[in-house]
C-alpha cells in the first residue's frame, strides 16, 4: 500500500483559512462559513484544533501561496501551538506545499488532502475503496519527491548510479503508475458488475428516489426515518459514501427504492466527484430526487446553488427538472422567521416540502407527495386475462397496482395502474393488448 499520507497519527492540527481580498479564487462564501466547514472536516476525521488562524491574502506568491509577512504571523502560531499539521483551507500546489514545509518544518496538508483522507476514512464497498485509493493516487502523483524512500527496501540488491535520487524517483513513479493502472482495470471490473445489477433492477422496476444535498443537511437521518434502517448518520461531513439502497412503501401501497448519495460541498474537486460517480449516478437515474437542505445553516442558499453545480455537472437541470423536490429538514430547530418561509413555499409549491427527519414532523406529507407525483405518469389500463394465464396476472400485480378485478367465465378483467415502461414490457412479453 502506498504511503499517502500519515495524517490519521496526528492529534492536533492549526487551521489556517486565507481570505483573499484583491483576488479572485474559487473559495466562494464568508470566512466565517469556510472555517466553520474547515473545522467540521478536520473533526471529521477525529483530529484535535489546536487553533484557527484566518489570513488575508492580497496578492497570491506562486512558490508559498502567502505572502513573507503572513507566512510569519503563520510560523508564530506554529511556534506557539506546536501542531503537528498545518491544515490551509486552500488547494495548494504541490511546490506550495513543499515550501510552506520546509519553511514551517511542519506537515502541511490542503484541503482536497484532507477531503481524500475523510473519503479513505469512510469508503465500505470495494468500489468506493478502489475510487479513493485512485483519486488519492492521481492526487499523491504530483506531489512525488524523494517522500516515498520506503520504496527503495523493496528493490533488494540492485543499486542505481547516483543512489536514491533521481533514479529512486523514477523508480517511486513507475510503481505509482503501475499501481493506477491495476486499480482501473479493477474498477472497470466493479463497474460492469454494478451495471448488471442495474439493468436486472430495470427487468423488474421500481421507482427510485435518490437523495442529495449538501453534506450534513441530514440525508442520512432521512434515509434512516423513511426506511427504519440504521445507516451511520452522525453529525460529520462526508459520513455518507458508498451508495446505500433500500426498499420502501409508499402510502398507495406502491414499492420503491430510495437510495443515499454522498454529501456535496463547496469546491469539490472534479476528480473526487469522479470518485464517487456510483452514489452519484443513483441520482441521474432516479424518477424523484429529493433535495435534502439544512435549514439551520447561515450559508442556506449559498448550500443550494453548490448542489445545482453539481447536479448540473451530472447532467440535471436543477429548475426545470420536474423530479426534483426540495425537502427542506431540521425545521423543528431553525430559525422561527425561516421556518414561517418554508411552511409558507410548502403549502403554495408542491416542489417545496418543509420536514424533521428527527423527529418525523411532516414525513407523512412528503411520502404523498412522492405517491401523488409517481401516480402522475401512470396509466389506469384494463386488460382481459385469462384466468389460466397465473404469470401474467402475477406480473401485473407484482409490476403494478390493482385498482380492482371482475372476473366472468373463463378470463378476469383487471384494472391497473401501471407505469408506461412496466405497460410497454408486459404487453411485449404477454402480448396483451389494452382495452
Amino acid at each position: 500500500m502506498s504511503e499517502i499520507s500519515h495524517i490519521e497519527v496526528v492529534e492536533r492540527v492549526l487551521i489556517v483559512h486565507p481570505v483573499f481580498t484583491n483576488v479572485h479564487t474559487s473559495l466562494r462564501g464568508d470566512a466565517e462559513q469556510a472555517m466553520e466547514e474547515a473545522c467540521g472536516l478536520t473533526e471529521a476525521i477525529n483530529l484535535e484544533i489546536a487553533a484557527t488562524l484566518q489570513v488575508n491574502i492580497r496578492e497570491i506568491q506562486a512558490g508559498y501561496l502567502f505572502g513573507k509577512g503572513t507566512r510569519e504571523t503563520i510560523e508564530k502560531a506554529v511556534e506557539v501551538h506546536e501542531p503537528d499539521v498545518v491544515l490551509v483551507n486552500y488547494t495548494l500546489s504541490p511546490v506550495q506545499q513543499r515550501n510552506l514545509e520546509k519553511e514551517f518544518n511542519v506537515k502541511i496538508i490542503d484541503r482536497t488532502g484532507l477531503i481524500l483522507e475523510i473519503f479513505g476514512m469512510r469508503a465500505q464497498t470495494k468500489e468506493g475503496r478502489i475510487q479513493v485509493e485512485l483519486a488519492q493516487l492521481d492526487y499523491q502523483r504530483s506531489r512525488l519527491v524523494k517522500s516515498w524512500s520506503h520504496l527503495e527496501r523493496q528493490r533488494g540488491g540492485q543499486s542505481f548510479v547516483g543512489g536514491p535520487g533521481e533514479s529512486q524517483l523514477e523508480l517511486d513513479k513507475r510503481i505509482l503508475a503501475e499501481r493506477m493502472a491495476n486499480l482501473k482495470r479493477e474498477l472497470e471490473k466493479v463497474r460492469k458488475t454494478r451495471e448488471l445489477g442495474r439493468k436486472a433492477r430495470e427487468k423488474v422496476p421500481f421507482p427510485v428516489i435518490a437523495l442529495v444535498g449538501y453534506t450534513n443537511a441530514g440525508k442520512s437521518t432521512l434515509f434512516n426515518r423513511l426506511t427504519g434502517a440504521d445507516v451511520f448518520a452522525q453529525d460529520l461531513l462526508f459520513a455518507t459514501l458508498d451508495p446505500t439502497l433500500r426498499r420502501i412503501e409508499l402510502p398507495s401501497g406502491r414499492v420503491v427504492i430510495i437510495s443515499d448519495t454522498v454529501g456535496f460541498i463547496s469546491d469539490l474537486p472534479t476528480h473526487l466527484i469522479e470518485a464517487f460517480r456510483a452514489t452519484l449516478e443513483q441520482t441521474q437515474y432516479a424518477d424523484v430526487i429529493l433535495h435534502v437542505r439544512d435549514s439551520t445553516q447561515n450559508n442556506y442558499e449559498s448550500h443550494k446553488k453548490e448542489v445545482i453545480r453539481i447536479m448540473k455537472d451530472l447532467g440535471i437541470n436543477y429548475e426545470s427538472d420536474e423530479r426534483v423536490f426540495e425537502v427542506i429538514n431540521k425545521i423543528d430547530v431553525c430559525p422561527e422567521i425561516r421556518r414561517a418561509e418554508i411552511l409558507r413555499d410548502d403549502n403554495f409549491n408542491h416542489h417545496v416540502i418543509g420536514i424533521s427527519a428527527q423527529t418525523g414532523e411532516n414525513i407523512d406529507k412528503l411520502l404523498e407527495v412522492i405517491d401523488d407525483f409517481l401516480s402522475k405518469n401512470f396509466a389506469h389500463i384494463q386488460y382481459e386475462v385469462p384466468l389460466s394465464d397465473g404469470k401474467a396476472l402475477a406480473w401485473l400485480y407484482q409490476h403494478g397496482e390493482v385498482i380492482k378485478t371482475e372476473e366472468g367465465g373463463d378470463v378476469i378483467k383487471i384494472f391497473v395502474h401501471i407505469d408506461p415502461a412496466n405497460q410497454n414490457r408486459f404487453e411485449s412479453t404477454f402480448h396483451y393488448a389494452a382495452i
